[in-house]
Order: structure tokens, then C-alpha cells, then sequence
């Protein structure tokens, strides 16, 4: 007589952990988006374009305002570094994933899309209420 012993199902599988990283899955990708931004870094600084001066006053104009978007960019991708290696931090701390609202854990999903969030999404959309009402 056979019997067979089911496995009881999990609903949902947590991401193992890897060198005592608990979402070395996420910890990859934050690493890999840091490497892109200085590989564009070190592009844009071994190929500078400097303002070059143009007889057309147009002309010179639209490479100021090229120039200003690529230094608006640049700052974007230097606030998105600093974001990356502090959430890295916090990974290797054994701190990430925690809101710095409720304290409360932040849901897996949340922080896949957006792995160097700092709150879950009801702490998030309070802020954003908060900084939309009239002071």
C-alpha cells in the first residue's frame, strides 16, 4: 500500500539569503544600477563636451539650455548614487526594509520596484499628503 505525503504548499517564497543578506536579488540590481551611473559618469568625463561658441545666437542658446539639461541630469543621477550606496548600507546592516515611519517591515513587492525606498506605501502617501496640504 502506497502512501503519498503531500508537501504543504507555501503561498509565496521569500527570497534566500545570501551572505547574510536578506534580498541579495535586490542587493544585485541596486549594485548594477550603481555601476551603470559611473559608467555614464566616466563616459561624460572622459568625452566632456564643453560649450562650444557659435557665430548663430540661437544657436548658442539651444547649447546652453543642452548643457543645463545635462547638468540637471548628472545631479539627478548623483541624488539617485547617494540613495543607492545608502540603501546598499542598510542591506549589509541588516536594517533595509524597514519603514523609517512605522518601523514596520516594507512589503517585498514595494521594494523590488523601488529598492531604495525608506517607507512603505501608507507612511509614503501620508508624506505626500502632508506635503500637499496648505501649511
Amino acid at each position: 500500500m502506497k502512501t503519498s505525503a503531500k508537501k504543504p504548499s507555501s503561498p509565496r517564497k521569500k527570497p534566500a539569503k545570501a551572505n547574510g543578506i536578506k534580498y541579495p536579488d535586490i542587493l544585485h540590481d541596486l549594485e548594477g544600477q550603481r555601476a551603470a551611473i559611473l559608467a555614464e559618469a566616466g563616459v561624460v568625463l572622459t568625452n566632456p563636451t564643453g560649450l562650444e561658441v557659435f557665430p548663430d545666437v540661437s544657436d548658442q542658446a539651444s547649447a546652453e539650455a543642452d548643457q543645463h539639461f545635462s547638468f540637471r541630469i548628472r545631479e539627478r543621477e548623483r541624488k539617485l548614487l547617494k540613495k543607492i550606496d545608502e540603501a546598499i548600507g542598510r542591506l549589509v546592516a541588516q536594517t533595509y526594509g524597514i519603514c523609517e515611519g512605522c518601523q514596520g517591515d516594507i512589503p517585498y513587492k514595494r521594494l523590488k520596484a523601488r529598492p531604495v525606498t525608506t517607507l512603505c506605501i501608507e507612511c509614503k502617501t501620508s508624506q505626500e499628503e502632508a506635503e500637499k496640504s496648505p501649511r
